[in-house]
Protein backbone atom coordinates (compact mmCIF):
# COMPACT_ATOMS: atom_id res chain seq x y z
CA UNK A 1 0.00 0.00 0.00
CA UNK A 2 1.67 3.03 -1.38
CA UNK A 3 1.17 6.77 0.71
CA UNK A 4 -0.63 8.34 -1.78
CA UNK A 5 -3.67 5.52 -2.35
CA UNK A 6 -5.62 6.75 -0.33
CA UNK A 7 -5.74 9.92 -2.25
CA UNK A 8 -5.57 8.17 -5.87
CA UNK A 9 -8.74 6.51 -4.54
CA UNK A 10 -10.74 9.51 -3.07
CA UNK A 11 -9.37 11.27 -6.56
CA UNK A 12 -11.18 8.49 -8.58
CA UNK A 13 -14.58 9.27 -6.45
CA UNK A 14 -14.51 12.81 -7.36
CA UNK A 15 -14.67 12.17 -10.46
CA UNK A 16 -16.71 9.24 -10.57
CA UNK A 17 -19.19 12.11 -8.58
CA UNK A 18 -18.17 15.14 -10.65
CA UNK A 19 -20.06 13.06 -13.93
CA UNK A 20 -22.65 11.57 -11.48
CA UNK A 21 -23.71 14.87 -10.65
CA UNK A 22 -23.53 16.38 -14.27
CA UNK A 23 -25.92 12.96 -15.29
CA UNK A 24 -28.22 14.47 -12.60
CA UNK A 25 -28.30 18.25 -13.83
CA UNK A 26 -29.13 16.97 -17.24
CA UNK A 27 -32.01 14.92 -16.31
CA UNK A 28 -33.65 18.15 -14.25
CA UNK A 29 -32.70 20.23 -17.45
CA UNK A 30 -34.62 17.38 -20.07
CA UNK A 31 -37.55 16.97 -17.56
CA UNK A 32 -40.26 18.61 -19.74
CA UNK A 33 -38.54 17.62 -22.89
CA UNK A 34 -41.10 16.05 -25.01
CA UNK A 35 -39.08 15.55 -28.16
CA UNK A 36 -35.98 14.53 -28.87
CA UNK A 37 -33.86 14.30 -31.62
CA UNK A 38 -34.40 10.38 -31.92
CA UNK A 39 -38.43 10.82 -31.49
CA UNK A 40 -40.04 10.45 -28.11
CA UNK A 41 -39.70 12.17 -24.98
CA UNK A 42 -36.35 12.38 -23.02
CA UNK A 43 -35.48 9.26 -21.30
CA UNK A 44 -34.37 9.63 -17.14
CA UNK A 45 -30.26 8.38 -17.56
CA UNK A 46 -28.29 6.91 -14.73
CA UNK A 47 -24.81 6.28 -13.62
CA UNK A 48 -23.20 2.77 -12.81
CA UNK A 49 -20.08 2.84 -10.88
CA UNK A 50 -17.72 -0.37 -10.98
CA UNK A 51 -14.64 -1.08 -9.21
CA UNK A 52 -11.74 0.71 -10.53
CA UNK A 53 -9.61 -1.68 -13.12
CA UNK A 54 -6.06 -1.30 -14.09
CA UNK A 55 -2.98 -3.71 -14.22
CA UNK A 56 -1.95 -2.71 -10.77
CA UNK A 57 -5.14 -4.06 -9.37
CA UNK A 58 -5.64 -7.30 -11.07
CA UNK A 59 -1.98 -7.93 -10.41
CA UNK A 60 -2.85 -7.54 -6.71
CA UNK A 61 -5.48 -9.79 -6.99
CA UNK A 62 -3.60 -12.21 -8.73
CA UNK A 63 -1.24 -12.24 -6.43
CA UNK A 64 -4.03 -11.36 -3.62
CA UNK A 65 -2.73 -8.51 -1.87
CA UNK A 66 -5.76 -6.33 -0.95
CA UNK A 67 -5.18 -2.83 -2.28
CA UNK A 68 -7.92 -0.33 -3.02
CA UNK A 69 -8.28 0.35 -6.35
CA UNK A 70 -11.02 3.24 -6.50
CA UNK A 71 -13.95 3.82 -8.31
CA UNK A 72 -15.08 4.43 -12.28
CA UNK A 73 -18.19 5.45 -14.08
CA UNK A 74 -19.06 1.82 -15.73
CA UNK A 75 -21.64 3.14 -17.91
CA UNK A 76 -24.46 5.24 -18.25
CA UNK A 77 -27.47 3.73 -19.13
CA UNK A 78 -31.13 5.07 -19.75
CA UNK A 79 -33.75 4.05 -17.06
CA UNK A 80 -36.45 1.59 -18.75
CA UNK A 81 -39.76 3.17 -16.27
CA UNK A 82 -42.91 4.02 -18.95
CA UNK A 83 -42.99 8.09 -19.07
CA UNK A 84 -45.43 9.95 -17.57
CA UNK A 85 -48.65 10.60 -19.40
CA UNK A 86 -50.67 13.82 -19.03
CA UNK A 87 -53.84 14.52 -21.00
CA UNK A 88 -53.16 18.19 -23.25
CA UNK A 89 -54.84 17.05 -26.08
CA UNK A 90 -53.84 20.95 -27.92
CA UNK A 91 -50.01 19.94 -27.25
CA UNK A 92 -48.07 19.79 -30.48
CA UNK A 93 -46.74 16.36 -29.61
CA UNK A 94 -50.07 14.96 -27.97
CA UNK A 95 -50.77 11.09 -28.96
CA UNK A 96 -54.70 10.71 -31.19
CA UNK A 97 -56.09 10.15 -27.76
CA UNK A 98 -54.78 13.47 -26.25
CA UNK A 99 -51.95 12.30 -24.25
CA UNK A 100 -48.66 14.31 -23.82
CA UNK A 101 -45.52 11.47 -22.92
CA UNK A 102 -43.40 13.60 -20.49
CA UNK A 103 -39.92 12.06 -19.82
CA UNK A 104 -39.67 9.88 -16.72
CA UNK A 105 -37.97 12.20 -14.95
CA UNK A 106 -38.97 12.90 -11.11
CA UNK A 107 -37.29 16.13 -10.69
CA UNK A 108 -37.68 15.53 -6.43
CA UNK A 109 -36.11 12.33 -7.31
CA UNK A 110 -33.11 13.86 -8.99
CA UNK A 111 -32.78 16.69 -6.23
CA UNK A 112 -32.02 13.43 -3.64
CA UNK A 113 -29.86 12.06 -5.77
CA UNK A 114 -28.04 14.97 -6.23
CA UNK A 115 -27.55 15.37 -2.64
CA UNK A 116 -26.39 12.41 -2.33
CA UNK A 117 -23.90 13.00 -4.86
CA UNK A 118 -23.10 16.34 -3.19
CA UNK A 119 -21.93 14.38 -0.01
CA UNK A 120 -20.00 12.16 -1.44
CA UNK A 121 -17.95 14.14 -2.99
CA UNK A 122 -17.45 16.40 0.34
CA UNK A 123 -16.33 13.17 1.59
CA UNK A 124 -13.97 12.32 -0.96
CA UNK A 125 -12.65 15.82 -0.59
CA UNK A 126 -12.30 15.63 3.24
CA UNK A 127 -10.46 11.88 2.91
CA UNK A 128 -8.17 13.62 0.64
CA UNK A 129 -7.50 17.03 3.31
CA UNK A 130 -6.89 14.75 6.15
CA UNK A 131 -4.78 12.34 4.34
CA UNK A 132 -2.31 15.51 3.59
CA UNK A 133 -2.24 16.51 6.67
CA UNK A 134 -1.15 13.07 8.46
CA UNK A 135 1.47 12.93 5.58
CA UNK A 136 3.02 17.15 6.94
CA UNK A 137 2.31 16.01 10.13
CA UNK A 138 4.27 13.07 9.14
CA UNK A 139 7.17 15.27 7.28
CA UNK A 140 7.45 17.34 10.74
CA UNK A 141 7.86 15.01 12.90
CA UNK A 142 10.94 13.50 10.45
CA UNK A 143 12.13 16.93 11.41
Amino acid sequence: MGVFDAINVSASGLTAERLRMDIIADNIANANVTRTASGGPYRRKEVIFTEKQNFASLLDKQVKVNSPSGVEVGKIVEDPSPFKLVYQPGHPDARADGYVEYPNVDVALEMVDLISASRAYEANMTVINDTKNILLKTLDLAR
